[in-house]
């Protein structure tokens, strides 16, 4: 087995090391795997030579656990994990999550709130002097002022809560090397002063740059006061997420003598794919700790274990997603040779039975820049690329991700390549060749195939940024007759989305009639959930639409919210008062009967606790006489 990085002074001592130049604190469990951004940010700084040390999910109550490793040389690196500690710990309707997939054995509770300021203010604590900087999903998409759901407010820059010294946005190899570099090469006493102006990072200054020839950004309290101000912010931010065009943006915080600007500089550059392949070829253990062991090891690896990332960014641009935000819109493509030297590596594993369960990426369908002209200019600022309708200037193209499929699937030991990442369905169509799709369906489905129309009304896809819905339906012909003319019994499971920005009853009642329509009940159903660095969650703040400016209907109310989930699954009997209080108010009584396009019967129902209560009409019906 491949050694991991010390998490103790023994292994500190093991390796012959009296410090660490770098310690990585992290939410997650540690698993020395590259779909983890610790363990991958930690194996680079390895591989340029430095000595990195993890402490993975630090008892926060006191500063005990981050003194575990001694003094860094150089710096803690704090991030709540793969994913934000909010969405980690509570679901969309504000409620504690009971597991953690990240966390040993998959129990919840083991991180907390707001991960990133608690662990940086444990590090000061820990250690004056030390610089920390700031990374991950939670650190990128709190960078500049943003509408946090759990507090129902607009909060500043996370890089002030927590007091670091630098940020890191995006997916961090330049920065961090850049980073490692000047560390190394400074003064401890100058080291936040030493560390501006790295593109991909945000700092905090009392005073904007003397050269400055960026933008302005409306200042924290300008954006928290007012919903326009906000909208507008964020549509600024949303469009300078590319590392080609994008200018510095700065946003001011604070009054008189605590007045500071939180200044971000341009996006990095993405990276070469020789410098894709690399770091995903580093020495990784590609397994959870052993200390996991008694405890049932960590769940997250479950489904990454035998997968093979092929691909980062996506410009598919769905509104209700963060990944332009984080990854930005330019996609990046693994090398073919790359991804089967990995492949090969995983057929050495003890634990694989044959099967490589995913090939793919945020959509696993794209391997390259949506176009020529990104690879010079970078992305539209004002256009994306496939909605409305797929951009004319779009490279519709699988043949470089076909090839690495069949390579893979023709290696020794090798049964069957899934896709489990998602399809891109719309940018399948868009492709005039159909070898991919009918490849496809012959030898990477598992039965079923995830799709994600998220809904089908039209006002509600253009607030996500999804096509009309006559897209899917076209793709699910096209599916059925191929998997028809193969003699193969596969399915879709499409996903939809309830609750989002644009929906009102009238649009929800409507995908409950393709549901019923379908003969199709979601088993379960996905809420929005208002989350940090989404066009979405701005639209839900602000009851407008940043990209143009318009108002936007939003059901924000718990009640609300309920009753579009429940028409998601009207066929339940817990259900049937929201449904029934859904249909009377959408005007849709129609609905409600024994006919053949009823959703629920007439007559009493039975709430969540099994007993029968007569109906609003009935009851009201029972007083009048």
């Amino acid at each position: 087995m491949k050694d991991f990085l010390p998490v103790s002074a023994e292994d500190m001592r093991a390796r012959g090391w009296r410090q660490c130049d770098f310690i990585c604190v992290t939410g997650d469990a540690y698993v020395d795997h590259p779909s983890f951004g610790v363990a991958l940010i930690a194996r680079l700084l390895e591989a340029e030579g430095y000595r990195v040390g993890l402490i993975p999910r630090p008892d926060w109550r006191s500063c005990a656990d981050w003194k575990r490793l001694g003094r860094p040389r150089l710096a803690f690196l704090i991030t709540a994990g793969n994913i934000d500690s909010m969405v980690s710990n509570y679901t969309a309707a504000r409620k504690p999550r009971r597991g953690d997939v990240y966390a040993p054995g998959g129990k919840g509770g083991g991180r907390p709130d707001r991960a990133c300021i608690v662990y940086s203010v444990r590090a000061r604590e820990a250690y004056k002097g030390v610089p920390v900087i700031l990374g991950g999903l939670e650190a990128s998409l709190r960078r500049l002022s943003h509408y946090d759901y759990w507090d129902e407010k607009v909060r500043r820059s996370i890089l002030l809560d927590a007091k670091a010294d630098l940020l890191v946005y995006g997916m961090g190899e330049h920065q961090m090397r850049e980073i490692a570099r000047r560390l190394a090469a400074g003064r401890e006493a100058q080291a936040a002063e030493d560390l501006r102006g790295i593109p991909g990072t945000v700092y905090a200054s009392p005073e904007l740059p003397e050269d400055w020839n960026g933008i302005l950004l409306p200042s924290f309290e300008e954006a928290a006061a007012d919903p326009a101000s906000f909208a507008d912010s964020f549509k600024t931010q949303y469009i300078h997420t590319d590392p080609l065009r994008s200018l510095p943006l700065a946003e001011g915080c604070g009054e008189g003598r605590l007045r500071r600007f939180v200044i971000q500089n341009p996006p990095a550059a993405t990276l070469s794919r020789e410098e894709f392949d690399r770091v995903y070829e580093l020495p990784y253990a590609r397994a959870y700790h052993p200390m996991y062991k008694a405890e049932g090891g960590v769940p997250a690896i479950a489904e990454v274990k035998f997968s093979l990332t092929s691909c980062r960014g996506c410009f598919g641009s769905c509104s209700f997603c963060s990944l332009s935000f984080h990854q930005g819109r330019i996609v990046q493509g693994r090398g073919r040779q790359s991804l089967i030297r990995e492949a090969r590596e995983l057929t050495r594993d003890p634990d694989f039975k044959g099967y490589i369960h995913d090939l793919g990426g945020p959509t696993a369908n794209f391997s390259g820049p949506a176009c020529a002209k990104q690879m010079t200019a970078g992305s539209c600022a004002h256009r994306e690329c496939l909605f409305p309708r797929p951009c004319k200037n779009l490279r519709a193209d699988h043949s470089e991700y076909l090839a690495a499929l069949r390579e893979l699937r023709g290696l020794p030991g090798v049964k069957k390549v899934f896709i489990r990442s998602g399809i891109r369905f719309d940018y399948l169509l868009a492709d005039a060749d159909d070898t991919f799709f009918n490849e496809l369906c012959e030898h990477h489905v598992s039965g079923q195939l995830k799709v994600a129309p998220e809904h089908v009304a039209g006002k509600v896809l253009a607030a996500m940024g999804k096509p009309e819905h006559g897209v899917y339906t076209q793709f699910e012909k096209k599916y059925t007759a191929i998997n028809a003319r193969l003699g193969k019994k596969q399915y879709l499971v499409p996903y939809f989305i309830s609750g989002h920005p644009g929906s009102d009853l009238a649009a929800a009642v409507a995908l409950a009639e393709y549901f019923r329509d379908r003969r199709f009940i979601p088993e379960q159903v996905q809420d929005f959930y208002p989350t940090p660095g989404t066009i979405s969650t701005c639209m839900y703040h602000t009851g407008i639409d940043p990209r143009t400016g318009e108002k936007i209907f939003v059901p924000k109310s718990y009640h609300e919210k309920a009753m579009q989930r429940a028409l998601m699954q009207y066929k339940n009997p817990k259900n049937y008062r929201l449904v029934y209080e859904a249909l009377m108010r959408a005007g849709r009584g129609d609905l409600i009967g024994a006919g053949p396009k009823c959703l629920i019967r007439a007559g009493s129902a039975r709430d969540s606790a099994g007993r029968v209560r007569r109906n609003s009409v009935q009851q009201k019906s029972a007083r009048t006489h």
